[in-house]
């Protein structure tokens, strides 16, 4: 078969090979989930939080609670926009059941 044979005949650009174009991917957009400091929620409370809902051992979610009570805020993680959404309704949610005012945001990743 010659080259000729594989293209489309006699169209204008017939001797024109089509190369398929591979797709761009893109890493999903991150989100920061943060927890925010208030002057109810028992610290025992909050590092409960981090171990049960972010996976952190005792040591990793005392330093992240005592980062929340001294500066304001905290990172818990960063995760996809899926993820991130449902860890801040997850810790809002028990937070409210538990009766303390402890506040789960996300913000996105520059």
């Amino acid at each position: 078969m010659s080259e000729k044979d594989a293209t489309f005949g006699d169209e204008p650009g017939a001797d024109l090979l089509l190369q398929e174009a591979r797709p761009q991917l893109k890493q999903p957009p991150l989100y920061k989930v943060l927890l925010l400091n208030d002057d109810y929620t028992p610290m025992d409370f909050v590092v409960q939080v981090l171990e049960q809902f972010f996976a952190m051992n005792y040591e990793q979610a005392v330093q992240v609670m005592l980062h929340v009570h001294t500066r304001g805020a905290g990172v818990c993680g960063v995760f996809s926009r899926d993820i991130a959404e449902t860890k801040v309704t997850q810790v809002n949610d028990y937070s409210r059941a538990n009766h303390h005012p402890l506040l789960c945001t996300m913000e996105a990743m520059p």
